[in-house]
């Protein structure tokens, strides 16, 4: 199942996250794959025998450097789209804004975590025209 992807908006997200949180070195690698692959590397380094929408890995960070991998699925994205009733790529844009936050020093551990990267998620969101996408009930 192929999925077409703009790539420029995924870049400009990650551009912006990293800018925003100071990062002027380094780098962040982006790869776009099916859910066969993602699981594959849920299983390898979470031991989480399932596909998921993204992973994301630091490889090396200090304050103003970051080097890290974010990964996203097309496939997840393109169902969780339909769920959702909005668009394939603006679901993968979200997933890029969710990892690279990872990246950058959020999580999502606790339910005041969660409401913090949610906030995150939706401001990055606005700057690409698009307001947060709302759980289904």
């Amino acid at each position: 199942q192929t999925h077409p992807i703009d790539e420029n908006r995924l870049i400009d997200a990650v551009n912006l996250i990293t800018h925003d949180a100071g990062i002027t070195q380094g780098s962040v690698s982006l790869a776009v794959v099916d859910d066969p692959t993602i699981h594959e590397l849920n299983v390898q380094y979470l031991q989480h025998d399932y596909p998921t929408d993204v992973l994301s890995f630091v490889l090396e960070r200090d304050e103003a450097m970051l080097d890290g991998e974010v990964i996203v699925s097309a496939d997840t994205a393109a169902e969780d789209a339909k769920t959702y009733g909005w668009n394939a790529n603006d679901e993968l844009l979200l997933y890029v804004i969710h990892g690279t936050l990872h990246l950058v020093g959020f999580n999502d551990k606790t339910p005041d975590d969660q409401a913090e990267m949610h906030e995150q998620e939706a401001k990055y969101l606005l700057k690409f025209g698009l307001q947060h996408r709302i759980d289904p009930a």
